[in-house]
C-alpha cells in the first residue's frame, strides 16, 4: 500500500535543513553571488549541523542515510540558494562513485577521512570536448605496472578549486569508447595535478567550478574506482543516483520562486485590487504549484528506487527532465508576475532564473535524458495492449466491414488501415486503402 506521509524522523531532518538554509545560506546568497565566490566555511557548518556528507555508509562512521534524504535537504538547500546547494551536494556527488565501488580498501582510506577531517571531494568526467558523451573522452590512463599515468584536462568539476581528492574518469584509449573506460581516486596534493581558475558563468556564481590539468600523474593501482572496462558502467550508475538530486535542486528553486511571486502577487495592487486577485496570475500561480508539486513525488520515486535497490536509471531521467524544465517554467513566471521589479537585481527572480537555467544542462542535458526515455519506451519497456493488428475488435467488421449478406466466419484486420473484414476468407483488396489480401490478418492470430 502506497504512503506518501514522511516519517518523524524525515520530518524533523527536512526542518534542521530548512532552518539551516534560511538562518545560514539566504542571508549570504545574493552576497556570494554578486562576488562569483563561494564560501568554503559553508560545508563546514552543514557538516557540524549533521547535514553534510549524510550518504556515507555507518561502517566507515557515517549516518548512512538514503538517497531520499540527500533529495529532501538538497530541495531545503536549493531554496535558499541553488549554488551553494551545488557546492554543499558535490561531496555526495564525489563520494558516489567511492561508495559504489567494490574497493573495499579505497572507501576505508579515503571516506573516515572525508568525516571526520573535513576533506572535500570532486566528481570529474566532462573535459573541454566533451559533456554528455561519457564515452567520448580523452583524457588517457597509461599502465605503468604498479600505476596508471593519467594525462588530459577534466573540465566543469565542481568544488575542484577547493576538493582534496577527485574521482577522476579516463580511458585507456580513446579509441575503444565506453570499453576503455577507468576511474580513480585521485588527490590533488600529487604531482602533475593542478586546478584552472574558476570558471565565470551566468548563474551558480556561489559554486565554485574549475578545470583539472593532470600531467603525467602517477597514481597507484590500489587508488582504482573501476578497472577498464568498467568505468562507464560505474559513471551511469552514478548518475543515475545523482540525477534525482539534480530534480531536487530545481524543486526547491522553483518552490522559492513560486512562495516570492504568491507574497507579490498578494501585495501588488493594479487597476484598483491586488494583482492575486486577477484570475490571469491565479492560473499562473496554479501551474506553478502544479509544477512543484508533481517534480517533487518524481524525485522522491527515483530516489526511493535507488534506496530500495532498485535501478533507478529510468525514473531518475524522468524526475531530471521534469522537475528542470518545470523549474524553469516557473521561475520564468514568477518573474513575469513581479513584472519589472522581478527584473531587477533587488528582488530575488532574477538570480533564481541565472541560477535554474544550469539545471537543464548538467549531469545530462534535457535532450540526453530524452534520449535514455526514447530508447527505454522503444524497446524495454513492455505495453499492455496488444499490437493494433492483433485488436480483439470483432465487432467493428459489423459496424465498419462490409459483410456480404450473412456470410459468417473469422475476422480479418488490414494491417495498413485498420478495416475489419468478416469472412472465412480475406478480401482480394481493402476497400479503403486498396491493399492486397496479403495486408490482412486473421484476427487472434
Amino acid at each position: 500500500m502506497l504512503d506518501f506521509n514522511l516519517s518523524p524522523e524525515l520530518i524533523d531532518l527536512r526542518q534542521r535543513a530548512r532552518e539551516f538554509a534560511t538562518n545560514e545560506l539566504l542571508p549570504i546568497a545574493w552576497q556570494y553571488d554578486q562576488l562569483d565566490e563561494f564560501p568554503l566555511d559553508i560545508i563546514g557548518k552543514a557538516d557540524a549541523a549533521g547535514l553534510a556528507n549524510v550518504g556515507i555508509p555507518t561502517e566507515y562512521g557515517g549516518m548512512g542515510y538514503g538517497y531520499l534524504e540527500g533529495v529532501i535537504l538538497t530541495e531545503e538547500f536549493a531554496a535558499a540558494c541553488p549554488g551553494l546547494a551545488t557546492s554543499l551536494f558535490d561531496n555526495s556527488l564525489g563520494m558516489e562513485p567511492l561508495i559504489l565501488s567494490s574497493n573495499t580498501s579505497l572507501k576505508g582510506k579515503y571516506l573516515p577521512r572525508i568525516l571526520k577531517e573535513g576533506k572535500h571531494i570532486a566528481f570529474a568526467t566532462s573535459e573541454p570536448t566533451m559533456g554528455s558523451d561519457v564515452a567520448g573522452m580523452r583524457c588517457t590512463a597509461t599502465d605503468d605496472g604498479e600505476s596508471y599515468i593519467l594525462n588530459g584536462t577534466k573540465y566543469w568539476v565542481t568544488n575542484g578549486g577547493v576538493a582534496d581528492y577527485i574521482s577522476i574518469f579516463a580511458t585507456v584509449d580513446p579509441g575503444k569508447s565506453h570499453e576503455g573506460i577507468c576511474a580513480f581516486v585521485v588527490e590533488k596534493t600529487w604531482d602533475g595535478v593542478r586546478a584552472g581558475r574558476p570558471i565565470p558563468k551566468l548563474g551558480q556564481r556561489t559554486s565554485n567550478t574549475t578545470a583539472i590539468d593532470l600531467k603525467n600523474v602517477r597514481v597507484p593501482k590500489e587508488n582504482m574506482l573501476a578497472p577498464p572496462g568498467e568505468g562507464f558502467v560505474l559513471a551511469m550508475q552514478t548518475f543515475a543516483r545523482t540525477r534525482p538530486a539534480i530534480g531536487a535542486f530545481a524543486v526547491g528553486t522553483a518552490r522559492s520562486a513560486m512562495e516570492f511571486a504568491i507574497d507579490y502577487a498578494k501585495k501588488r495592487r493594479a487597476f484598483g485590487s491586488k494583482i492575486g486577485n486577477f484570475q490571469a496570475i491565479q492560473f499562473k500561480i496554479a501551474e506553478m504549484y502544479q509544477k512543484v508539486e508533481t517534480s517533487r513525488l518524481l524525485v522522491w520515486k527515483a530516489a526511493w528506487e535507488a534506496d530500495n535497490g532498485m535501478d533507478p536509471n529510468v525514473n531518475a531521467s524522468v524526475a531530471k527532465m521534469y522537475a528542470t524544465e518545470a523549474a524553469w517554467e516557473v521561475v520564468d513566471q514568477a518573474l513575469q508576475i513581479m513584472g519589472g521589479y522581478g527584473y531587477t537585481r533587488f528582488y530575488p527572480a532574477e538570480k533564481l532564473l541565472r541560477d535554474a537555467r544550469l539545471f537543464r544542462v548538467y549531469e545530462g542535458t534535457s535532450e540526453v535524458q530524452r534520449i535514455i526515455l526514447a530508447a527505454h519506451a522503444m524497446g524495454a519497456y513492455q505495453p499492455v495492449m496488444p499490437p493494433l493488428e492483433d485488436l480483439p475488435l470483432e465487432h467493428l467488421g459489423d459496424r465498419l466491414g462490409d459483410r456480404s449478406g450473412e456470410e459468417e466466419g473469422p475476422a480479418w484486420r488490414c494491417r495498413i488501415c485498420g478495416y475489419v473484414h468478416r469472412g472465412e476468407l480475406a478480401p482480394e483488396e481493402c476497400p479503403y486503402c486498396f491493399f492486397p489480401s496479403n495486408a490482412f490478418k486473421k484476427a487472434g492470430g
